[in-house]
């Protein structure tokens, strides 16, 4: 299987086992309003020169093909259908812009092309890659790339190399695990406490690690928490109406 399918409002669980994340009531409540809030697809680019006009705040998701990106975009906005899923590793080839959230807290989602897929053509990761290494140094409104690892198999070379890529370009960043509820309670908190351990070196890592599973739900509301902290730290501050 590729990507997650992602849990229902309902039946998704609050915190993923042994995460790493601690917000209070308000900022959680905030988060859930915000992503259930507006979500759109409003842009598509495979070249540099096609990128939309920067305005307001913007986060990019990034990761391997087959990490689960996409499920993860859908559980955080409740939609089943907002980015596209597939068993086909690489299908995004694209910069997929997504517009979320209310007029009170509105920022852009990016959905960047995965990495690290075998099969695709060589002149297409040389393209990619180029596309993306252009995106992160010409967006001055990227507040942060949220670069999801899938926790059964912690950060591999390729995941090191894109690390290592945002560093150089003084691009913050923060890990997201995803698939937490493929490891016991014990392996999970093993391998957040090896992944943070590891970005204390990193100039342009933000230390905390979360940890999210798509199909059960669980530590998604900690990322939609740690945007609205984001967006506070960087002047966006998300204040619903009473």
């Amino acid at each position: 299987m590729s990507d997650e399918q992602p849990a229902t409002p309902d039946t998704a669980p609050a915190v993923a086992p042994g995460a790493d994340a601690d917000f209070d009531a308000g900022t959680l409540e905030i988060g859930r309003r915000l992503f259930a809030g507006p979500a759109e697809f409003y842009w598509a680019t495979a070249k540099i020169d096609g990128l939309p006009p920067m305005q307001g705040m913007e986060i990019a998701f990034a990761g391997r093909s087959n990490v689960g990106k996409s499920s993860l975009v859908n559980a955080l906005t409740g939609r089943n259908t907002l980015a596209r899923t597939s068993n086909t590793p690489g299908r995004t080839q694209q910069l997929n812009f997504f517009r979320v959230g209310p007029e009170w807290g509105q920022f852009s989602l990016v959905d960047m092309p995965g990495y690290g897929f075998a099969a695709v053509g060589k002149e297409k990761v040389v393209a990619w890659t180029r596309l993306i290494q252009d995106y992160l140094r010409g967006r001055a409104n990227l507040a942060r790339v949220y670069v999801l690892i899938d926790s059964r198999h912690g950060v591999k070379q390729i995941d090191t190399n894109v690390l290592d890529g945002l560093d150089r370009a003084a691009v913050s960043y923060q890990v997201i695990l995803t698939k937490a509820d493929a490891l016991k309670k014990s392996e999970l908190e093993g391998r957040i406490a090896a992944i943070r351990q590891g970005l204390l070196r990193r100039p342009a890592a933000f230390p905390q690690v979360l940890a999210t599973s798509s199909r059960s739900g669980a530590g998604v509301e900690n990322v939609r928490a740690a945007v609205v902290q984001l967006m506070r730290e960087r002047g966006f501050d998300p204040v619903p109406p009473t």
